[in-house]
């Protein structure tokens, strides 16, 4: 369907019981946004729905505020809860849980939070007593279901949100497992930024006759969000990054990065680099991702540096800048990223690090968006010093507390020292050279003299010799004769 003309001007016009008013009301909240106002009366009136719409467009309160108002009227029993939400991510779902305690603070209901990363005994015995909301993971709840420590026979309301998310972290077998077991289930709500053929096929499965309401047509970015491609070398990628964040003065982003690996790495180089930079990703426990991200949201920390488990779901106010570290291998993913930032009509920037292998991923993004995204112009070279030795070029590095560290970078027209390959010698080599040194005069058989302090002996030392085999020798050993 597509969405009324006028959308009711409160959300005292929708029908919702007075308790959750005045929870919205505290909030602050006076009027729903279009995905509420389209999506609320369906749910109230028990159709099955699927909401399409953007991140940062309220599709959480969509299914909270009316599941509030319905579950109002019951009672739950043990091990056996009443509805369930299906959340992609850890920090989705605990955000979700804070919604149903915000807007659900006037009511007697409980709520149970399954997860991985936290500990199971809090839950269990909210479990044992009955909970009318269980928010969960797909794995952590069959994992507790296989265990007996929930029952699925008794749930009446099951919301899938972000299924596309649950279709890119591979989840889709897991939530039609579960659906399977939901025989009592009388309403299914399922809600996503997109809708991939692969979630229509599981819609039309297991929806019946559903309200479909779309706010915003799939895979288009805010028009609030300035994007621009930033072209990079690829070998200076860390250092043009955090000369972008000073030189557009970003004060505060989350960086996206595709690999696990490379999060923890880049936060650790920009906490080097002076800049105030957590890191968040699937290989820390829940204890620690949601430190860092209770750290950003209070502004203690800068610079977020995360995968995609931050990029959908995250309600992070006045979020002024996102950049991509890596493109995204998903154009979908593109779009979720930089929806982050330019929410509730705010303006927000994106900056997405570009090089030469990018080209195929860049051009998936466009294909997806229909339109093309404007390119940064490159820096312009810098003019070499008049006191700078030839041969060597000074790469500028932001160094801390914001000063310019120059770093110098060999020229491919000055070749290395045979010195340069043997730095260290054993200690028993250091003592030998520095003896040989002082005495000055001792020479080989072959009457050549001993090396001084400051020449390297190496044996094997030849080009074409790999640096691991060269070793240091002992002076006197290249000294003897065969007849010693």
């Amino acid at each position: 369907m597509t969405l009324p003309d006028t959308v009711p001007a409160s959300f005292a016009a929708l029908g919702l019981r007075d308790e959750v008013l005045r929870a919205v009301s505290d909030s602050g909240y006076t009027e729903p946004t279009p995905i509420q106002a389209a999506a609320i009366p369906h749910v109230l009136a028990g159709r099955d729905v699927i909401g399409v719409a953007q991140t940062g467009t309220g599709k959480t309160a969509s299914f909270v505020l009316p599941m509030l108002h319905k579950l109002a009227a019951g009672r739950a029993r043990a091990r056996m809860p009443r509805s369930i939400i299906l959340s992609p991510t850890r920090e989705l779902a605990t955000q979700t849980a804070a919604n149903f305690e915000t807007y659900g603070k006037y009511l007697n209901l409980t709520m149970a939070l399954i997860i991985g990363g936290v500990g199971m005994g809090d839950q269990e015995k909210l479990l044992d007593k009955g909970v009318d909301v269980l928010i969960a993971t797909p794995g952590r709840l069959l994992d507790w279901f296989e265990r007996g420590k929930v029952m699925l026979t008794h749930v009446q309301i099951i919301v899938i949100d972000e299924a596309d998310r649950m279709l890119d972290m591979g989840f889709i077998p897991d939530v039609e497992r579960i659906m399977g077991l939901l025989h009592k289930r009388e309403q299914t709500l399922l809600f996503s930024a997109t809708m991939p053929p692969e979630v229509r096929r599981l819609a039309a499965r297991f929806l019946q006759d559903p309200a479909v309401v779309e706010v915003a047509r799939p895979a288009t970015s805010a028009a609030s969000v300035d994007d621009v491609l930033v072209p990079v070398d690829g070998a200076a990628k860390r250092a043009r990054l955090t000369a972008l964040l000073r030189a557009e003065k970003v004060g505060k982003a989350i960086i996206f990065c595709n690999r696990k690996r490379e999060v923890a790495s880049l936060a650790r180089w920009l906490q080097r680099e002076g800049l105030n930079a957590k890191d968040i990703h699937g290989d820390l426990d829940q204890a620690q991702r949601q430190a860092s991200l209770d750290a950003f949201k209070e502004d203690k920390v800068d610079y977020l540096v995360a995968t995609d488990v931050a990029a959908r779901g995250l309600d992070i106010d006045d979020l002024p800048c996102v950049v991509n570290f890596d493109v995204p291998l998903h154009a979908e993913d593109y779009v979720h990223r930089i929806g982050r930032t330019g929410r509730a009509g705010k303006s927000g920037r994106a900056f997405t690090l570009v090089t030469e292998e990018d080209g195929r991923y860049v051009d998936a993004i466009e294909r997806l968006m229909a339109r093309r995204i404007k390119r940064m112009a490159d820096p312009a070279p810098r003019e070499r010093d008049a006191t700078e030795p030839v041969g060597e070029a000074a790469v500028a590095v932001p160094g801390e507390r914001g000063e310019r560290r120059p770093t110098r970078r060999r020229s491919e027209a000055t070749p290395p020292t045979p010195t340069a390959r043997v730095a260290r010698h054993e200690p028993e080599v250091e003592r030998v050279l520095r003896e040989r040194g002082r005495r000055g005069g001792e020479r080989r058989p072959g009457g050549d003299p001993l090396p001084s302090a400051g020449e390297a002996v190496v044996f094997g030392e030849r080009p074409d010799l790999p640096m691991f085999l060269a070793r240091p020798v002992p002076s006197r050993l290249l000294g003897r004769s065969k007849d010693d």
